[in-house]
Formats: structure tokens, C-alpha cells, sequence
């Protein structure tokens, strides 16, 4: 049945014998059945009532698929009783657990709204709770909800502004357009111009009277006073990655959006996806063709690299070849003017008559908005007046007749050479224009004027209308300059026309008539008779269609046909004084309380300390950030009530007596050790002294990793680990017990690799993962001698690599590198140059009989954030030598490409590392327990159940 609906017959008859069927307990049929209830049941409503008991069952059935179709279902009976039942069910739907279902509730929201709009309110209270939802399925659903019920509540907007411009890189691609129309509209709303700068300086150029000083410290006044609102800049920022999109609608989208909101020095980016887009599908082309021609009329600079991309295929449709005949028209200057005359030529020969006759308009408007070439292109239409073709010949009657207008110079010899045509040429529009041109210059052509009045007075009957009133409007200029010539023959054109059955040509001769031939009744205006038909008219302004079309929002249906179409929001005009920006602060306030790992949410809770002495030593050595997120043993404390089980809590309270004094000491020696540590964290020396305090005792450090991997909370940060590690020293002496807890919740992948990074150089099979270890001093080591390991303690430890991969990677091919090969591989061994150091090993081979010298890395480009530690340069490389040489790339968590220049003595080769994703871990080993601790922390394992050792590949 679905497959006949598909190809589009008609199923409607079998809706009785489909519907029973919404019983079933089989889900696929389930699915089929509301599949085909939504297609139908607004043409069948009746029946669907009788089911309705059915899909209200099924708004509460277990599989969210089936609750998401039976709204569906209920929101397509397009019933007004049951509309509390809608609204009922669409409440239950926006609290869903389901964003699929909660994504349909923000859909039925629009039907029902369309059914019966006195449920405003009531809805634009659900809109606004589904806006606040975090989901990006269903973001932009609400918000199409939102465009459609409400689109003046702005208000509505202001506390999930800074979310939907977050989310809007991941939801999805119909929803990121919807978003970026409305957060548009929000924006005009919302801050001031960005182009005030602009108009600024221009408006500076006419006080003529100020000096050039007075000029300059007013506009130096000017730029300082705009300064961009940071909210302004988060849209303008996330919104630039989706001109990549591959949906044409969203770039369009992203398109406008810079073209209304933009600093005017930013819109530039736009122009090359757009120009991109021009290789879709002709109605795409369409669309985006019509926004540039708009664009381009404002800003010519911004399309004129992409000059050829506007360059007619024979190919294109006359609708695509028309709109980029309008867009070289605009980007035509005085440097490209020539190129494009050529081409111009080549289109007035298309087998396409529209378009050649477009072509000859488009030739018309170059020569009045480039007067260096008016002559050039009148010469060229008038050697198009010998064409065979009727068409192009009488497009160019019509813009010759334009030029001429335009130009009060005598140009005797084409009205001369246009009258001859008038034999040949058909075309009504040409016709008229030859004959008002030669009534215009009757004076000028004395001889010729009669002559054609004659012609014409012949064939009067059988001409068009339009040649008709260009024929009585002959006559009478005629009439008025050279009566003794052409005053029969002006009656006699007057008496056929009295006569004529269009009323338009009836009514123009006695209008004629009365105010030319002078007689008894002839009013006062008869002596002005020849002032009148013969005043200078004003030339006729050639511009473009879309000159007007820039007032609507681009890339709406209303630009695209130029008229207000229904459900047109306009965009406001840019206020003067931007409204209060704080308006948008609640819910960034509500995520950062939610977000904050639980170090740093004990900021709030300062006053609770337990040991305020070394609180304070430890203020006056450290940042104050550190400080914050460690307030003495208490701050261990807080972790373990927000993170372990309650008997943790209790055993850490039971120790806290009885070593307060050992951890008071411990606090005092750990921030100063920490502080210098911190201080000279990436020297060498750090890491020789951390060597040296592990080696000496590794089963301490070991100790201390357990404790303080029992009591650490999550760390996103270097700051934040080093803070951690105080909290180890601190917590000794206090939880001899703890030992046997296992990792907390708040351990994470980011910890994992941030801490195994620290000092897997150092003691790569038992360092802890968890926290860096400072060196220890003998005092801390004695108290730590008494502790135990026991089996089930919560280690994680970075253990060596499973597989090696003997796999190389081509760095620089011989051929390339004039007989220097390179070749890269990654040992997967932990980095000696650096803590976040991926190692590199590479080997480089010399394929030619001549000693290569001074190689070495030359100009590195990295992107933001990420660092390599070259190798030293080798001073000469043998004929079929060979040497492997160790680099560091600090890759930064991300498989981003480090470019750099591999040179010798005479040649410098650009090459490049990419990293695949898994050798940016390091292996790593736990026990059975741990794996089942942290399986429960991370949904993503939820499906693992043995233990395994994870290595660089997975």
C-alpha cells in the first residue's frame, strides 16, 4: 500500500481495513500503519476519530519511534475538538526523555497552532521549555515552531541566544537554516550597526570648513565609539565554518546572514562559496544567481576575482544566462570592459534569441555606465542593424534609440540609416521607436521625415497599435515644423484614426486634433502646441531589475520574486542604541554551574576550610586559581562526598584526627615543592629530578598515585592536575584505608592522557595515570613506607605498547627531493622532549652519488597551539647512507597536520605529518574491577564486559 502511495495512486479507500491495524503488537507494522494514517487522516477524519483511543495508548508505548508517529497521527487530524487532546499529548511529548519524540512535539506545535490560534499562549509556553533543551535534534524544530506561532517574542530567545549559536555547527542541516534566519532578525534587533564606521568616515568628508586635524580626531572618535558586541561576534564566528556546508540552502543561509549582520571588511568570505554553489543544479543556480546580481549592484569589488565564473555555458538554461548577463553587466568596469564586449559579441550570435536580445540590452547598459566606450558599443549595434535576424535587429532599434536619447549629440546618419529599415523591420517595438526617433529629430532629417510620414500613412490601417500612436504622434510634430509639406497628410492620418476600433487611438487624434489644427473652439493651449510635442524629454535611466530588491531579506521567497510574500518577516533597521546585553546571561551562568569539573565548583564554598594555616601559606605561593580549587584536606574531602560511597567519606573523617598535624607539614613542603615545579615546568631539570625521586622508591610513588588517584576530580587542565598532585600530599597521612577504593567517577579519557603524557618518559610501565607525581622528599617517603598495596587498588598505569607497527610513512619522496628520501614512523614510545609530545622517528636516506649537507628543519607552519622539537642538523648525509634521527610534535589532541620545511645545504622541500587518531594515546593497563568502575563512567563502553588492555591503536 505504501509502495502505491509512494508512486502516487490513491489509497484512501482502504484507510478502514488499514487503520484496524494500529493494534497491532507487531512494531514494523506499528511503523507502516502510522506511515500511512499521516498521509491520510485529514481526508479521512471520521474514521481516524474512531482510532483515537489507539494513538493516545501509544503516546505511552515503550518504543519512542511509535510515540513520536502517534502524535503525528493525532496532530494530522485537523479536527477542532480534539484539540485538547493535542495539547494535552503535546505537553506529555515536550518532556519526553526522547528527543525524537520531543523533536515531534515542537512540529505538532505549528499544526496545531494553524488549527486553532486561540492556543497562543498555552504553546508559547511549551516553545519556550522545548527551547531550553539541549538536544540539537531538537533545536530546530522549537525554533520553526517558534517563526511560525510567536516570531515577535524575542524575549523568548535572549536566554538560549548563546546556546543555539553553540549548537548550530551540529544540528542539522534544514534546522541550521531555519536558525540562522531568526538569529538574522535577532540580530538587527539587537546591536548596533557594524557599518556605522563606514558611514562615519563618509559623512566626515563633507565638513568642508574643519581642518584636517579636527577631521581626524572626529573620526578617530567615530571608530573608537563602535566597538563590536562580543554576542554579535560569537554568531558571525560560528556561523563561518557551515560556508563549507555541502547544503546549498545552508550556505545560502550563512550568506545572508553576513550580507545583513556583518562588519562590511568581513562580507568578502561569502563571495567563494557562493560562487561554489554555481556547480549544483540549475535551480540552485537560479537562487544563488539572483542573490549575487543583488549583491553585486552594492558591492562589485566582492564578485570581480570570480569574474569567468559568470561566463555563459552553451548549456545553461535562458533563465541561468540572463542572470549572469545582469551580474557581468554590474561587475562591468573600465578594465574589464573589453573582455567582456567580446564576449558580449559571441552571445548576440546564440541560436537563443531571449537571450541574444538580452545581450543587446546588456551592451546598452555598458555604454551608459561607461562613457569610455558609449561610441564603441553604438557603432556595434548599429552593424547589428544588417543582421538577418529580425529579433536582434529590432532590440537593437529599441537601445540604439535609448543611446540616442541619451546623447544630445547629432547622430544624423544612423536615423538616417534607421529610417531604410523600416521597410524591413516587423516588430512593432522597433517600428514605434524608428518613428519616434525620427519625429524627435524631425528638424535634423527634413527631408527623410515627410517621406516616411508617407510611407506610413499607407500601411496605417495595418499597422500595430503601438506603431499607430508613434505614427498620429509623427504627424503631429510634423505638422507643427514643416506644415506646407505634411498637412494633408497629417488630416488624413487624423480622419483614419477617428475612425480606428481601438479607443486609446480614437481618443489620441481628437486630443490631436483639438490641440494642433487652430479653430474656433481650440482652447488656450493650441499656441503652446509645438512646446508641448516637441519639449526635450528626459533620457531614459537603464538599470537593473534588482536594483530594488535589496529592501528584502536575501535568500527568501520574497527577493526571489520580488514582491512581500505571506509569512514575510521583514528585517528590522539596526537600533541606535543597542538594548541590554545582560539579558543574555542567565543560562551561560546555568551551563557553567553545570560544567564545572568538581575542583573548581568548590570556588563557591571557600569558607568551609579545615586547615586555614596552610590554606593561606599555600594563597600566598600560588596563582589564585590554584588556590581556589585546593582548600587544605577539606578540599579532598569534598571530592570524596561529591564522588565515593559514603563509607569512603567516613574512613577519610576517621584519619583526619590522627594525622592532621603530619598533613599540615605536608601541605606546607607540597605548595612550595609544587610552586617551584610549576614555575620550571618544561626544563629539563624537572624532569631529572622527577627521574631521580621515582627511581630511588617507585613502590612510594606508586602509594601516592593510589591515594591520590582515589581522591582526585576531574582535570581538564595542567593547572588543574598540578593542583591535584597537592592534594595528594596533603592526603597521606589522613586515609591509610582509602587504598582500597577504586577510581572515581570523575577520572576521565582527558585525564588519561594528560597525566600519562607527564611522566610517561620517566617510568613508562608503572607511572600513574591519574595524577603527576612531584619528586618526594625522605620525610614523606618514611610515611609512606607503611602502606600497603592491595589487590584491588585503583591503579591505572601506562604499560608498554602490545604492537609496534612496522609501518613508514613516505615524508619525502626521492624524486621530490632531488635524491633525499624521508621516511616517518611512530615507535610509540613515550616522547623524551616533551610531556604532550607525540615522538616521531625519522629516517632519512641519501639515493645519490653525492654527499647531501646541513640538513635540518626549516620554516615550520603550525596551527594554533601546536609545537615540534626539531632535531639537530645533520652535517652530511653519505652517497646511499642512511640515519634515523627522533622529533616531538605536540599534536594538541587532534589529528591536524604539522607542515614544515625538511632543507638541505641547497634546497628547502615542504612536507608534512599527519597522525592517525590512535597514535595519539598511550597503552594502558587496570584491573578487572577499575575496567568495570570506569565502564560505568563512559556510555560509550556500555556494551564491554571483559577487561582488556587498550593500546595506541584502539
Amino acid at each position: 500500500i505504501l509502495q502505491m502511495i509512494a508512486k502516487g495512486k490513491n489509497a484512501s479507500e482502504l484507510f478502514p481495513a488499514v487503520v484496524k491495524n494500529v493494534a497491532s503488537k507487531n512494531i514494523e507494522i506499528k511503523k507502516l500503519v502510522y506511515v500511512y494514517l499521516v498521509r491520510y487522516a485529514e481526508e479521512q477524519q471520521d474514521l481516524a476519530l474512531l482510532s483515537i483511543s489507539t494513538f493516545q495508548r501509544a503516546l505511552k508505548d515503550p518504543n519512542q519511534l511509535i510515540r513520536a508517529s502517534a502524535l503525528r497521527v493525532l496532530s494530522s487530524i485537523r479536527v477542532p475538538i480534539i484539540v485538547p487532546i493535542m495539547m494535552l499529548a503535546i505537553k506529555e511529548a515536550s518532556a519526553d526523555l526522547s528527543p525524537y519524540v520531543r523533536k515531534n512535539a515542537a512540529h505538532a506545535i505549528q499544526k496545531l497552532y494553524s488549527l486553532d490560534p486561540e492556543q497562543k499562549e498555552m504553546l508559547i509556553e511549551i516553545i519556550e521549555k522545548l527551547l531550553k533543551d539541549k538536544s540539537t535534534l531538537v533545536a530546530g524544530s522549537v525554533v520553526m515552531a517558534f517563526e511560525e506561532v510567536c516570531p515577535d517574542r524575542i524575549d523568548l530567545i535572549h536566554k538560549n541566544y548563546r546556546k543555539l549559536c553553540n549548537l548550530l555547527v551540529d544540528v542539522e542541516e534544514w534546522g541550521q537554516v531555519v536558525i540562522i534566519h531568526m538569529l538574522t532578525r535577532y540580530a538587527r534587533t539587537q546591536f548596533v550597526s557594524p557599518w556605522k564606521e563606514d558611514d562615519g568616515l563618509e559623512d566626515n568628508e563633507k565638513d568642508f570648513y574643519d581642518s584636517d586635524e579636527e577631521q581626524k580626531e572626529k573620526s578617530d572618535k567615530r571608530k573608537k565609539a563602535y566597538t563590536m558586541d562580543p554576542d554579535h561576534r560569537l554568531l558571525i564566528r560560528n556561523t563561518k565554518p557551515l560556508l563549507q556546508s555541502r547544503n546549498a540552502a545552508v550556505v545560502m543561509a550563512v550568506a545572508q546572514l553576513y550580507w545583513h549582520i556583518a562588519p562590511k571588511s568581513e562580507v568578502g568570505i561569502i563571495s567563494k562559496p557562493l560562487v561554489r554553489l554555481l556547480r549544483s543544479n540549475r535551480e540552485v543556480q537560479y537562487i544563488v544567481l539572483q542573490n549575487i546580481a543583488t549583491m553585486s549592484i552594492q558591492r562589485k569589488g566582492m564578485f570581480e576575482p570570480y569574474l569567468k565564473s559568470f561566463y555563459v555555458r552553451s548549456t545553461d538554461p535562458t533563465m541561468i544566462k540572463i542572470l549572469k548577463l545582469e551580474i557581468l553587466t554590474n561587475l562591468a568596469n573600465e578594465a574589464n570592459i573589453s573582455t567582456l564586449l567580446r564576449e558580449f559579441q559571441t552571445y548576440v550570435k546564440s541560436q537563443d534569441k531571449q537571450f541574444a536580445a538580452a545581450t543587446i540590452q546588456t551592451i546598452g547598459r555598458c555604454a551608459t555606465n561607461i562613457s569610455e566606450v558609449t561610441d564603441t558599443c553604438l557603432n556595434g549595434l548599429v552593424c547589428l542593424l544588417s543582421n538577418r535576424d529580425e529579433i536582434v535587429v529590432a532590440e537593437s532599434v529599441v537601445v540604439i534609440k535609448k543611446l540616442l536619447q541619451m546623447q544630445p549629440i547629432q547622430h544624423g546618419e544612423i536615423i538616417k540609416h534607421m529610417a531604410k529599415l523600416l521597410d524591413s523591420i516587423t516588430v512593432p517595438v522597433a517600428r514605434a521607436s524608428i518613428l519616434w526617433l525620427i519625429g524627435e529629430n524631425c528638424e535634423r532629417v527634413p527631408i527623410i521625415a515627410p517621406d516616411v510620414l508617407r510611407k506610413m500613412a499607407k500601411s496605417f490601417t495595418s499597422e500595430d497599435d503601438l506603431v499607430k500612436l508613434q505614427i498620429l504622434n509623427l504627424g503631429a510634430k510634423l505638422y507643427l515644423t514643416n506644415s506646407r509639406q505634411t498637412k494633408l497628410l497629417t488630416q488624413y492620418i487624423l480622419n483614419l484614426g477617428k475612425y480606428d476600433q481601438n479607443y486609446d487611438i480614437r481618443d489620441r487624434t481628437r486630443f490631436i486634433r483639438q490641440l494642433i489644427v487652430p479653430n474656433e473652439k481650440s482652447g488656450a493651449l493650441s499656441k503652446y502646441a509645438k512646446k508641448i510635442f516637441l519639449a526635450q524629454k528626459p533620457a531614459p535611466l537603464l538599470e537593473s531589475p534588482f536594483k530594488d530588491r535589496d529592501h528584502f531579506q536575501l535568500g527568501t521567497l520574497s527577493h526571489t520574486l520580488n514582491t512581500k510574500a505571506t509569512g514575510y518577516l521583514e528585517l528590522s533597521n539596526w537600533p541606535e542604541v543597542a538594548p541590554d546585553p545582560s539579558v543574555r546571561n542567565v543560562e551561560v551562568i546555568e551551563l557553567a554551574k553545570e560544567w564545572t569539573p568538581a575542583g573548581k565548583a568548590k570556588k563557591e564554598k571557600p569558607d568551609k576550610k579545615f586547615y586555614s594555616e596552610s590554606e593561606e601559606e599555600e594563597d600566598s605561593s600560588e596563582s589564585s586559581s590554584d588556590s581556589e580549587s585546593e582548600s587544605g584536606s577539606e578540599s579532598g574531602e569534598q571530592d570524596e562526598e561529591g564522588d565515593s560511597s559514603e563509607d569512603s567519606s567516613e574512613d577519610s573523617s576517621e584519619h583526619q584526627s590522627e594525622s592532621g598535624s603530619e598533613s599540615e607539614a605536608e601541605n606546607k613542603r607540597a605548595g612550595q615543592k609544587s610552586s617551584r615545579t610549576k614555575g620550571k615546568r618544561d626544563s629539563e631539570d624537572v624532569d631529572k629530578e622527577n627521574e631521580n625521586s621515582k627511581t630511588s622508591d617507585s613502590s612510594d610513588a606508586e602509594s601516592s598515585s593510589i591515594e591520590g588517584s582515589s581522591s582526585g576530580s576531574e582535570s581538564e587542565s595542567v593547572s588543574e592536575s598540578e593542583s591535584e598532585s597537592r592534594k595528594v600530599t596533603k592526603e597521606k597521612g589522613k586515609k591509610p584505608k582509602q587504598d582500597g577504593n577504586p577510581l572515581t567517577k570523575d577520572v576521565s579519557l582527558l585525564d588519561l592522557d594528560d597525566s600519562d603524557n607527564n611522566h610517561a618518559s620517566v617510568n613508562p610501565v608503572s607511572t600513574p595515570v591519574a595524577l603527576p607525581v612531584p619528586a618526594l622528599s625522605p620525610s614523606l617517603i618514611a610515611d609512606l613506607e607503611g602502606l600497603n598495596l592491595s589487590a584491588s587498588s585503583s591503579v591505572i598505569s601506562v604499560s608498554t605498547p602490545v604492537f609496534v607497527p612496522m609501518t613508514t610513512h613516505v615524508l619525502l619522496h626521492r624524486m621530490s627531493g632531488k635524491g633525499l628520501a624521508a621516511h616517518y614512523s611512530f615507535p610509540r614510545q613515550p616522547c623524551i622532549f616533551g610531556d604532550k609530545m607525540v615522538s616521531v622517528q625519522i629516517t632519512l636516506n641519501n639515493t645519490t652519488d653525492r654527499k647531501i649537507e646541513n640538513i635540518h628543519i626549516g620554516e615550520k607552519k603550525l596551527p594554533m597551539g601546536m609545537q615540534m622539537h626539531v632535531f639537530n642538523p645533520i652535517g652530511s648525509l653519505e652517497p646511499g647512507g642512511s640515519i634515523t634521527v627522533s622529533m616531538g610534535i605536540d599534536f594538541c589532541d587532534s589529528t591536524q597536520t604539522a607542515s614544515f620545511q625538511l632543507c638541505t645545504k641547497d634546497d628547502c622541500f615542504s612536507v608534512n605529518i599527519q597522525p592517525p587518531v590512535g597514535e595519539l594515546l598511550l597503552p594502558v593497563a587496570m584491573s578487572e574491577k577499575d575496567f568495570k568502575k570506569e565502564q560505568a563512567c563512559l556510555s560509550a563502553l556500555h556494551l564491554l564486559s571483559k577487561p582488556r588492555k587498550a593500546n595506541r591503536n584502539e
